[in-house]
């Protein structure tokens, strides 16, 4: 009873004081301002209260709550729902502050303040449920009138408050510490409440900045939004306040869309101008251009020119590090007097506030200078990487022929892919060199104040940590680029087979080739262990750096004298752990400055590369002359250093509108002649005139990754009138029908979806639609039927460019009689030129070329040719397991991958999908899948407990010098001083150690799991069905062996464990402040779920940023790649501009995530540094207004010592953990590779057939029933026919009759749905496919050469002797032309075999075979590039050496099927004919008497 009356009789005694005190003094006294803050919060809780009982009463239509809901994101609503939460948790946080501090007497300010407190928590919490409940339905455009009013109030009455707190001296009232921070937080909330009050109906309704949180495509009136998407707008940044800037706020409306779906590359802005290549390119170019004029480009002329384009970015950030680094040092240079403050020395009365508040603004500048600082040096880099590939696609359009034989398409592609990005990540570096010596002499100032002269001994140590980085710097250094010498090998490689995936199949060699990879992956594997071990050393140096500056240090002081007092002590140690990062950065800043410049010297010596030379050709003008092309004296080499030219002594003049034909055996210089006119070969004398634009069809068809009309149009406006009169006369339009979407189909990489004769066909078109003046044609007539073949030379030959000049080179002898000039070439010159007539006579070359047509038609002419049919058309080229079926087999094997099929696309998808990409978050099961791929996992327990154990120590040590140390130099210290540096040794050796074991543990798993993810992908890669590279560009599969592949090798390891350690630190920084004072509980708790909130909130939008990084980085290289394959045609077509503007905005289509995916990282940085300094300015502020004495200041100041780094860590583990999100989707890519669906098994060990199967080459074929997908139609359709061991077969039909379909079969690229085929009475589909395919040869439409030698192509294997090459080399008529090369059988071969002729190309395949010597041969189209006379002789060759085999021939030349012994005529997926050639002409009504007959009939009357 008494108590009670003690506790209210001061309360009355005051308020009576209160009331008897003039009116000035009342409203100055610090109770009425709280009882006067306390009122106004009852006055809202009662108002709201009534407000809830008045709408319970009421009905309430909540019809309409879906669109008027979304009225709240004009008002920032989430932002003040969250403000008023804030409030209400910080008032009861303070509440239970003050209750606690004063529970044991209270006064009547006490009381009053107490009250206020408790009431603003119930307040603010009933406005946030109001706000998250009957506003949001409600339907108001505004914040309601109550709650404006109030804010208008609340931001009056805070104000008063800290005005009474500021002008009232502290001691007329307690706590002045708490009531100061309380109400600086309420004036600042209550601003921003005003502001959204008042001003919020016009916020961003207009705007993208605004749009966040409840996005949505319809707006209030639920009317469709006219809203531009993401893609069709600047970035915010372009025209973002200073504010939004400094706080990345430009950020939030994306990273809201990221929130509520996955974020897709259309949502994504545009770059800003500055930052496009666009912007930065010219400035660059023109730079580099200038300073090259003379002396040509070097890398320091390179260098000037990146920097010109870049340096404002590059000031700017040199003044935020510079800030930074000043700003960093703060901390240690106040801890002493801040230990000495809590001892109870005292400089001056508000001492305690004035240091508190330079930690705190200290910790805010170096926050904002390093969020600017890290962004803008990214920005550098982005913009100084988009102009350098600019810079290098550029030139890979222009580069001469000799100087692209110098480099492989692989190594030029490397330096846009590598060494380019390597130079855009060099901007992290730039300013560390010159920063290290500020941050060292900083750091020793500090040290010389508190530590006297022992700061020379620090410098000493420092040195030496320096020099000792410095060797591990080196070997780290020589083993990366090692590593990567040996990467760029083996990617040169897998492009390689890639590329040639089909052949490899179909020959059986993939496993050998993946051995070859698995050989180039073993070395490169080598350097890279070297590497990790280097690195684990160096993370041992790194941590136990600190430690052995200290103990040098600290030894010093002993030896010197010098007293070591804990603040002191503490000061030297949090100066360490920040030099700490300089050291370790320094070898590593080295190695990247080598890294980039070896990088910079690659780019600049590829960009010396030599041009094609720009005067080759005289331009004249249009209509000034009677002249097309006319070339005088011309001698051409493709070596300028070679003695002998290619083309010798070339005469040639072609006036306007004429037609000339271009014969002669393979290697004769024929497509030497077409490219010199192109300017292609360089010129060693002569001249060449041109007049007018030129078009040029290449003997191999180079096609775009795009649609079939944007490749026929290519570039041009669409004129549909002429569009399909080029489509009628190129034969395309019953190919369209048969696709299923038309001339909107996709066509995959390297026209991989289309027949040799659609291909051509569709390189004719291109050109056809152009309407230019010179028409150059290099042989495109082979790769079609004979039928085809006719139809085209009449509708576009003699029809459609009947009044063009035409260059054509032809290997069928019945084009040549309609050409006004026919050109004769042998041995690079031109033996003979005329008209047929006139040179049939007049020498023995071309007689050659016609005696052989004629010798192949004289089997024909013993047989009377029958009548023909117009509308006939017979045996067009086979469709290569393509055509529409093809195209909807490829989507119904990514459904089948995707485990379900969309049916209301259904079989209508295109061949090439966009890339796959997983979406939502990365699911739990990819990191345990990655964590117990080495091991099963049982290293990463280990791993953990060394780490925690040095965490242990680590604190330990520190704990145990702030302890032993005395505060001052009148306390005695706790032990002595020998005692006190031996155990401190001792906890930091083996806190070292630690290290050490952790860090080796950690690269051991990270290089086994590299290792085994490595050999997992790529062996179920080379085990995909050929289906699965058909539908897949090689860019992506090579963007998962090199940028993923590389992420996990170097990447990942360090990662997952950077992030497992830092939170290990973050709990010991915790234990050790909680240890101190637990009240920081309190704060840190609600501090710690912000920012888990703001990671979850951040990291949808980021983890797919980051994956379309990964997906817009394969484009470029692919464009690139074809660029460089089609360059000659390109630059014939005069369409190197529309490339470039491409490749460009292809460049920016990957920096637009890049950019903002960067921003997205300093959003969320600045947000938790932010509270991260909130939190250890609330820890600050606790220590100083604890009495003295309560704590012990050493320990306390060691609290602080770790508090510096809070912000830091605390930023990291959220870092971290984001960053290992986004890192851990390249483990995500890989494991999408290694569930492809495989290949049947190569061997089937309990059926293998015998040694010598086959031996006779008989291939029974019973009900064979064929489709490519359950839900497609059967594309052959039970056929039943037995080839006879030894014949040789030949097999005709039109497209889609399913001919190649036939051959795939019997190779099993594709297994029969029903029926089988016998080889020998051996079931094909019960032995592995390597028996099978090993066991049979083929020589394929497309000849494939590898780069190595000759030697190496014909012998892939290596099983054979040289005296049986060379005698292979003999019988395909290239043993001779092998001789005279220098090299002899180790005569170098190219990338692709470029320097060897196509003729050449498909002899060297026949050598392969000729080896091989199968019983089962199968031709493709096998002479489809060669002449007449060459294909009589590798007809005869082929008869010689394969008497006793089955040969199946599919050919176009009627002539190489008409002696075969029987011969097998396809009709929609049927037998129509299978009979000898003799008695199917016999009957005169068969399809085969009738093409034989078309064929006689047009080759007659070609000579006629």
């Amino acid at each position: 009873m008494m108590s009670n009356f003690d506790f209210v009789e001061p309360a009355k005694k005051g308020v009576l004081r209160l009331m008897c005190s003039s009116g000035a003094n009342f409203l100055l006294k610090p109770v009425f301002s709280r009882g006067f803050s306390a009122s106004l919060h009852l006055v809202l809780l009662l108002s709201l209260f009534l407000l809830w009982v008045f709408k319970k009463f009421k009905v309430v239509d909540f019809d309409g709550f879906k669109q008027r809901s979304r009225n709240a994101r004009f008002l920032y609503y989430r932002q003040t729902l969250f403000c008023c939460l804030f409030l209400s948790i910080f008032s009861f946080i303070f509440c239970c502050l003050y209750f606690f501090w004063y529970k044991s007497g209270w006064s009547e300010s006490q009381i009053v303040t107490l009250l206020d407190l408790a009431l603003k928590t119930l307040a603010w919490f009933a406005t946030s449920a109001y706000l998250s409940t009957h506003f949001l339905n409600s339907g108001a455009s505004k914040f309601p009138c109550l709650l404006r009013i109030w804010w208008g109030f609340y931001f009056f009455a805070s104000c008063y408050c800290l005005v009474i707190d500021l002008v009232t001296d502290n001691k007329s009232h307690s706590s002045p510490v708490l009531n100061l921070v309380s109400d600086s937080v309420s004036v600042l909330t209550a601003l921003f409440l005003c502001y959204v009050g008042f001003f919020g109906k016009n916020l961003g309704e207009d705007s993208l900045l605004h749009e966040p949180l409840l996005n949505d495509s319809t707006n209030a009136n639920g009317l469709e939004s006219k809203k531009p998407t993401g893609d069709q707008t600047v970035t915010p940044y372009a025209n973002a306040s200073l504010v939004s800037i400094l706080t990345f706020s430009w950020m939030g409306p994306l990273i809201a869309i990221g929130k509520k779906k996955a974020l897709d590359l259309e949502d994504v802005p545009q770059l800003a101008d500055c930052d496009s290549v666009n912007g930065v390119f010219q400035i660059f170019k023109n730079k580099l251009e200038s300073d090259a004029s003379s002396g040509g480009i070097t890398t320091l002329k390179l260098v000037k020119a990146l920097v010109f384009s870049v340096w404002w970015e590059i000031s700017l950030t040199a003044l935020f590090a510079l800030i930074y680094t000043l700003a960093s040092y703060v901390g240690p240079y106040l801890i002493d007097t801040f230990v000495q403050y809590l001892n109870g020395r005292r400089e001056f009365k508000t001492e305690g506030y004035a240091l508190a508040s330079a930690f705190m603004v200290a910790k805010l500048i170096e926050c904002l200078a390093q969020r600017r600082w890290f962004f803008k040096l990214q920005q550098a880099g982005f913009r100084a990487r988009a102009a350098l590939v600019a810079m290098i696609y550029n030139k890979g359009l222009t580069l001469s022929c000799q100087s692209k034989q110098s480099h492989t398409s692989g190594e030029i592609i490397n330096f846009m892919s590598v060494d380019a990005e390597r130079v855009g990540d060099f901007s992290w570096y730039m300013h560390d060199l010159w920063l290290v010596v500020v941050q060292v002499v900083l750091a020793l100032l500090i040290l010389y104040r508190d530590l006297g002269l022992a700061a020379i001994a620090a410098l000493v140590a420092t040195i030496i940590v320096m020099l000792l980085n410095y060797p591990l710097g080196s070997l780290q250094e020589n083993f990366q680029n090692k590593f990567m010498e040996s990467k760029d090998k083996r990617m040169k490689a897998t492009s390689e087979i890639l590329r040639n995936m089909r052949i490899l199949k179909l020959q059986g060699w993939e496993m050998k080739f993946l051995s070859k990879i698995n050989e180039l992956r073993k070395k490169e594997s080598g350097w890279l262990k070297k590497y990790v071990y280097t690195f684990a050393m160096s993370s041992f140096v790194f941590w136990g750096a600190p430690t052995f500056v200290s103990v040098v240090t600290f030894g010093a002081c002993m030896l010197l004298g010098i007293p070591l007092e804990s603040g002191k002590v503490l000061s030297a140690l949090a100066t360490f752990r920040i030099l700490q990062e300089p050291i370790y950065n320094l070898p590593d800043t080295i190695s990247m400055i080598v890294q980039t410049k070896v990088s910079l010297d690659r780019i600049a010596s590829f960009l010396r590369l030599d041009d094609l030379q720009p005067d080759v050709i005289e331009k004249l003008s249009k209509g000034s002359t009677n002249i097309a092309v006319e070339i005088v004296d011309g001698n051409f080499s493709w070596e300028p250093s070679s003695t002998q030219p290619t083309l010798k002594d070339i005469n040639l003049h072609v006036s306007q509108g004429m037609h000339v034909a271009v014969c002669g055996t393979v290697g004769s210089g024929k497509s030497s002649l077409l490219s010199s006119i192109l300017g292609e070969v360089p010129k060693v004398s002569g001249t060449i005139r041109l007049s007018g634009t030129k078009a040029y069809v290449a003997q191999s068809a180079w096609i775009q990754s795009g649609k079939i009309e944007e490749n026929i149009l290519f570039g041009k406006e669409m004129d549909r009138e002429r569009y399909e009169r080029v489509l009628d006369a190129c034969c395309l339009k019953k190919d369209l029908e048969i696709l299923a979407f038309g001339d909107q189909t996709v066509i995959g990489e390297r026209g991989i979806n289309l027949s040799g004769g659609q291909k051509q066909r569709i390189q004719i078109a291109r050109a056809l639609y152009q309407d230019a003046d010179i028409y150059l044609f290099d042989d495109p007539f082979s790769a079609v039927d004979a039928h085809t073949g006719s139809h085209l030379f009449k509708e576009c030959l003699q029809g459609l460019l009947g009044s063009k000049t035409v260059i054509y080179v032809t290997h069928q002898v019945e084009f040549l009689p309609a050409a006004d000039l026919i050109l004769v070439m042998k041995d690079g010159r031109i033996t003979q030129a005329g008209k047929y007539s006139d040179i049939l006579s007049s020498g023995t070359d071309f007689m050659e070329l016609v005696g052989a047509h004629k010798q192949a038609l004289s089997a024909l002419d013993s047989e009377e040719a029958g009548p023909v049919t117009e509308n006939m058309s017979i045996n067009e080229e086979d469709n290569k397991v393509r055509s529409a079926n093809k195209i909807l087999q490829r989507a119904e094997s990514r459904s089948g991958r995707n485990g379900k099929v969309d049916e209301a696309v259904g079989p209508k998808a295109q061949l090439v999908q966009e890339e796959e990409r997983e979406k939502g978050r990365v699911g739990l099961p990819v990191y345990w899948k990655y964590l117990t791929t080495a091991y099963a996992g049982a290293l990463v327990p280990f791993i953990l407990l060394a780490q925690i154990l040095f965490q242990v120590l680590q604190i330990g040590s520190n704990y145990w010098m702030a302890w032993a140390t005395p505060v001052s130099k009148d306390v005695k210290p706790a032990v002595g001083g020998s005692t006190l540096i031996i155990v401190y040794v001792a906890l930091a050796v083996a806190s070292s150690f630690c290290v050490l074991f952790r860090a080796t543990l950690l690269v051991t798993a990270g290089y086994k799991t590299a290792t085994l993810l490595f050999e997992k992908m790529h062996m179920c890669i080379f085990r995909a069905p050929m289906s699965f590279f058909d539908a897949t560009p090689s860019g992506r599969i090579l963007n998962r062996a090199s940028t993923d592949q590389s992420a996990v090798d170097m990447n990942i390891p360090f990662q997952v464990g950077s992030f497992a350690f830092s939170m290990i630190q973050l709990l010991g920084i915790i234990a050790v402040m909680s240890h101190i004072a637990w009240q920081v509980f309190i704060v840190f708790i609600p501090v710690i779920a912000v920012c888990l909130w703001y990671q979850q909130y951040y990291i949808p939008a980021a983890r797919e940023l980051s994956r379309l990084i990964g997906v817009c980085k394969a484009p470029i290289i692919q464009h690139f790649a074809e660029t460089i394959a089609g360059s000659t045609t390109i630059r014939s077509f005069d369409m190197v501009h529309t490339f470039q503007d491409t490749s460009k905005r292809l460049i920016d289509g990957y920096s637009r995530p890049k950019f903002h995916s960067a921003a997205a990282r300093e959003w969320l940085c600045f947000r938790l540094d932010w509270l991260s300094a909130f939190t250890f300015g609330f820890s600050l502020f606790f220590l100083i207004s604890m009495p003295v004495g309560v704590i012990d200041p050493g320990i306390a100041g060691l609290a602080v010592t770790y508090g510096l780094n809070l912000n830091m860590l605390q930023a990291r583990v959220i870092w971290n953990l984001c960053n290992m999100e986004n890192k851990i989707i390249s483990v995500e890519r890989i494991f999408q590779y290694t569930s492809i669906p495989s290949e049947p098994p190569l061997v089937i060990e309990t059926n293998r057939p015998e040694s010598t199967w086959p031996s006779f080459g008989e291939v029974d074929i019973c009900n064979l029933q064929v489709r490519y997908a359950l839900h497609m139609p059967f594309v052959l359709r039970g056929l039943t026919c037995t080839f006879p061991g030894g014949k040789k077969i030949g097999i005709v039909g039109r497209t889609g009759s399913g001919k190649s379909t036939l051959i795939q079969t019997l190779f099993r690229i594709v297994d029969p749905a029903a029926g089988q085929i016998q080889i020998d009475g051996l079931n094909i589909s019960s032995i592995g496919l390597h028996d099978l395919r090993s066991r049979l040869s083929i020589i394929p439409q497309d000849p494939t050469m590898f780069e190595g030698t000759v030697r190496s192509n014909l012998d892939l294997l290596e099983e054979y002797t040289d005296n049986q090459i060379w005698e292979a080399l003999d019988k395909c008529q290239l043993g001779d032309e092998v001789r005279r090369k220098e090299g002899k059988l180790d005569s170098i071969v190219t990338e692709n075999g470029e320097n060897w002729s196509m003729g050449q190309r498909q002899l060297a395949c026949l050598g392969r075979v000729l080896l091989r010597r199968s019983k089962v041969l199968v031709l493709d189209e096998a002479t489809a590039s060669v002449d007449t006379a060459t294909d009589n002789l590798i007809q005869q060759t082929i008869r010689q050496h394969f008497v006793d085999s089955t040969v199946i021939t599919i050919a176009h030349r009627i002539t190489s099927v008409i002696d075969s012994d029987m011969v097998l005529l396809l009709d929609h997926g049927l037998i129509e004919e299978y009979d000898t050639p003799s008695r199917l002409l016999e009957n005169k009504s068969s399809s085969f008497a009738r093409l034989v007959a078309e064929y006689t009939a047009r080759s007659s009357s070609s000579f006629s």
